[in-house]
């Protein structure tokens, strides 16, 4: 995933939740996103 720019991992995290992808996935697109500093953006667009 360190090659996925942040706008890119936060565009697929909403797509994956959105077609309801295994939790497994979205888990460790959340660990993703957390470890990047980048929570706030998805409170954001929520």
């Amino acid at each position: 995933m360190n090659k996925l720019s942040d706008e890119l991992l936060i565009e697929s995290y909403f797509k994956a939740k959105k077609l309801q992808l295994s939790p497994d996935f979205i888990r460790l697109m959340e660990l993703e996103i957390s470890k990047r500093s980048l929570s706030a953006k998805i409170r954001k667009s929520s």
